[in-house]
This record gives structure tokens, sequence and C-alpha cells, in this order.
């Protein structure tokens, strides 16, 4: 089996700290989660990012990023299903309201669950990024499956606790945006900027 020095282990943590903690679409929805709604009702959401992506970084260490180099077309259009996911989840932002204090409050507002979380990761251009740069930059090309999976693993136990940091963030400015006119511009600000980093990532080369 091949084994990685600790110099490499050690590139691969702080790769992936920085990656995970740095804004992106899904930093963003968490700290929009995590104003609307609070920590523990953002938990799904966090696990179904970590999971996700672990998924992710398995399925392309194991030769789904040589399909997408055979065959372009497939990202190209993931990449548009992904902006029409994108405006789907910025509107349910926009629609975000405080947590609910009586059965008609916040109605039709929830927070992204873990499914949606982790789907959401297969179109998110920033996850890609993150995926690709991983596996060119630390992982050989014969890597075996058990090296894969412990790459993958260390990557997403820190990836965790590193994105927490933006829900927890949401829930302390949650407390200072109770009145609904600054809750609802927060959420608008949100929203135009989780639309505008996936529309920029179309026009990406």
């Amino acid at each position: 089996m091949m084994i990685l020095h600790a110099e490499l282990w050690v590139s691969i943590a702080v790769f992936a700290f920085v990656t995970s903690v740095t804004p992106g679409p899904n930093n963003m929805m968490l700290l929009a989660s995590g104003v609307n709604f609070g920590v523990r009702a953002t938990l799904p959401h966090l696990l179904g990012i970590s999971c996700g992506h672990f998924i992710m970084l398995m399925a392309v260490g194991l030769g789904l990023g040589e399909l997408f180099i055979r065959v372009p077309v497939i990202y190209q259009v993931m990449q548009v299903l992904g902006m029409a996911y994108m405006l789907y989840l910025a509107w349910g932002i926009v629609r975000s309201g405080p947590p609910p204090t009586d059965e008609a409050s916040n109605e039709g507002s929830t927070p992204l669950g873990f499914w949606g979380a982790a789907a959401f990761q297969w179109v998110n251009p920033k996850a890609w990024v993150m995926t690709l740069g991983f596996f060119s930059n630390y992982l050989p090309q014969d890597a075996g499956l058990v090296l894969i999976a412990a790459a993958s693993l260390v990557f997403s136990l820190i990836n965790l606790p590193s994105i927490a940091v933006w829900a927890v963030m949401g829930a302390r400015m949650g407390h200072y945006l109770q009145v609904d006119l600054y809750r609802r511009i927060f959420n608008w600000t949100m929203a135009l900027l989780l639309v505008a980093s996936m529309a920029a990532s179309l026009f990406m080369r």
C-alpha cells in the first residue's frame, strides 16, 4: 500500500482547512441559515455538505474526473442545472425569516436538509475546484482505494468544523438582525452573492 509522507498529510490538512473555511456558496448558505434558523436546525445542512463532498472526493478519486475530461458536455450540463438549483436556493434564502414562534410563523421557509446539501455539492463550482485541486496536487495518479479513502476522510473531517464556523457566526449575527427590515436586507444580500458566485463560474474556462 502506498504511504504518504507526514509533510504531505500536513499539506493536505492545510489545503482542506483553507479551502473549506474561505467564502463560497456553501458558507454563504450556512451563514444565512445560521442567521435565520440557528445552529441546531442547520446541523443537517452541515453534515450534508461534508458527507456529500466526501462522496464526490471518492468518486473523482476512483475515476469520475476522467469521464468529465473525455465527455466535457456532461460538466456543462451540470453547470446549467447547478445555476437553476442555485436560483432555487437563493429564493429560499430571500423567503427565510426568524425561527418560528408559532405554527403560522416562517411558513414555507425551512433550512436546507441533509440530502439537499449533499446533492448541491455536485453542482457547486467551488466544491469541484477543491476536489480537482486536491487530487491533482496531493495524491499520486496510481493511488489505491485505501489511500484515496483515507485522504478523503481526513479532508471531510477537517471540512466539517471549518464550515461550521459560518453557521455559528450566522447564529450570533441573528441576535442583531431581529428587525425585519435588516434581516430582509441581509437575506437579499446573501441571495445575490450566492447567484453571483455561480454566474461567474459559468464564464470560467
